[in-house]
């Protein structure tokens, strides 16, 4: 009796975290609602009416309510089942919203996501980036207790079924260089996250869209929305940039467009 009290109890106990690592996301990102007009007008550069974006690691919705604003169709991609649910019934009544319960990966199939209760965005298929972070910053009480299968499809696989986006967000904890190697072919621009403690994945994910097409990139650092260089420029000056990184300093987005359109 006192060890099914005890599973009983952790239970709730894992239940009450995931509700407030829920909230918590839900406060982040929607208490602020004028961060949604600076938003808007970063992805202005990017989107327009008609245009088709991709957001990768959808979460709460925040990203698929901005692209929504300035027009644009969207897939939102969010292996979560919570926040796939939520997505779902956020976007209901909107048809130009297609919300899809899986991952990115380089192949299709299935894989475990590492979760966090408390702080679920930084949920992740990579237990070696959970590794990694540790070290960084406001990594140090991070856990990843649950584990749940998900499936996984590729950008491929997206773009055969739903067109090329103008736009992607890539935002999946440390998968963002395996997701491209499911590309086959370059979209016109994106932004990844790059993480200080795990900066080989943006150094990789970098090399990748090099070998796809005439990229050049741009940085944000943190939350913020302004360019960090006032040119956009090379791989060769941004690899170089991620590079100096150290593990206590903020982590941010890489921001890659072709130069030409293909």
């Amino acid at each position: 009796m006192a060890a099914a009290d005890l599973e009983r109890g952790q239970r709730r106990a894992g239940d009450l975290a995931r509700a407030v690592g829920f909230a918590r996301s839900l406060v982040i990102y929607y208490g602020q609602p004028w961060r949604l007009w600076g938003l808007r007008r970063r992805y202005r550069e990017f989107l327009g009416p008609g245009d088709l974006a991709f957001d990768v690691g959808a979460h709460v919705g925040s990203r698929t309510r901005c692209f929504r604003g300035l027009g644009a169709r969207v897939i939102a991609v969010e292996p979560q089942p919570d926040f796939a649910a939520w997505l779902g019934w956020q976007f209901r009544h909107d048809p130009e919203v297609t919300v899809i319960e899986a991952a990115l990966g380089a192949t299709p199939g299935r894989a475990a996501l590492h979760i966090s209760r408390r702080t679920p965005t930084v949920s992740t298929l990579s237990e070696r980036w959970t590794e990694q972070v540790r070290q960084g910053r406001g990594f140090t009480r991070v856990a990843w207790p649950d584990r749940c299968e998900v499936s996984v499809t590729t950008l491929d696989a997206l773009i055969a079924r739903h067109g090329r986006p103008r736009f992607c967000k890539l935002d999946v904890e440390g998968s963002e260089a395996l997701v491209l190697r499911g590309l086959s072919a370059p979209i016109p621009a994106l932004s990844l996250e790059y993480v200080p403690a795990a900066i080989s994945v943006a150094l990789e994910a970098v090399e990748r869209l090099t070998g796809l097409g005439r990229y050049r990139f741009n940085l944000t650092e943190g939350e913020g929305l302004s360019w960090l260089w006032p040119e956009w420029r090379g791989a060769e000056a941004t690899r170089a940039w991620l590079a100096r990184r150290q593990p206590g300093e903020r982590s941010g987005d890489v921001w890659a467009r072709l130069e030409v359109a293909e």
